[in-house]
This record gives structure tokens, C-alpha cells and sequence, in this order.
């Protein structure tokens, strides 16, 4: 009976001991969004000016948008990728991303002045 009841007692506490949560302040969510923009910001940085689509991709992974679209001759993809922080609503914007621009499917540059100039055309 002594050892049904010792049992019984340590069945409860580890019952209820691996229930409790440890909060420490920490934002996994926010450490998350930080270190991903970070990591984009440092791999478009390392970029190659014709590196074909899927090597960027499989370099940065999944962009947060795209956008394709042809002008005369040349097809055109946009790939967005989250390198800054502008508000905290827990959705990634466009105005969060930095464009990388695809033509032909060889990277041509990046950023918000080479889309507009390549819109424009």
C-alpha cells in the first residue's frame, strides 16, 4: 500500500510539475522577424549581379511576394524578401521588403529605384 501511495503522489507532481511554464520576457515571435531581416539584408548584400532565380531562392528561400510580368521581350519577376521593420501589426508589407529584380530570369539589381525605373520602361 506505501508503495501504491508513493506512486501515486510522484505520478501527481510530475503531473502537475510538467505543467508549468518558465516565462522569461522573451518574444520568440519578435526575435524571429529581427533575425530574418537581418539575415536578408546580409545575403542580398552578397548578391551576384546575373544569378539566375532559383539560386537566389535556394539562397534565401521563399520570397514573402512576388510579382511577374512582361514589358516587349523581356519577362520580369520580383521577388520580395523582408530586410526592415516598419510597423508591428504581425503581417509582413511590401514597404517591409526589399525587391530583387529578375529579368529574363537573371538578376539585374534590387531595390525600390530599379523597380520603379524598370516599371516606368
Amino acid at each position: 500500500m506505501k508503495i501504491f501511495y508513493s506512486l501515486a503522489v510522484s505520478v501527481t507532481l510530475i503531473s502537475i510539475l510538467s505543467g508549468c511554464i518558465i516565462v522569461t520576457g522573451h518574444d520568440s515571435k519578435a526575435e524571429s522577424w529581427k533575425t530574418t531581416q537581418t539575415q536578408n539584408r546580409s545575403l542580398i548584400s552578397d548578391l551576384e549581379l546575373q544569378s539566375d532565380r532559383a539560386s537566389i531562392i535556394a539562397k534565401l528561400g521563399t520570397p514573402n511576394f512576388s510579382d511577374a510580368f512582361i514589358k516587349g521581350e523581356d519577362n520580369y519577376r520580383i521577388l520580395y524578401y523582408r530586410t526592415q521593420h516598419n510597423k508591428s501589426d504581425g503581417e509582413t508589407t511590401k514597404d517591409e521588403t526589399t525587391p530583387l529584380v529578375i529579368k529574363n530570369d537573371k538578376l539585374v539589381g534590387w531595390g525600390d529605384a530599379l523597380l520603379n525605373k524598370v516599371r516606368q520602361l
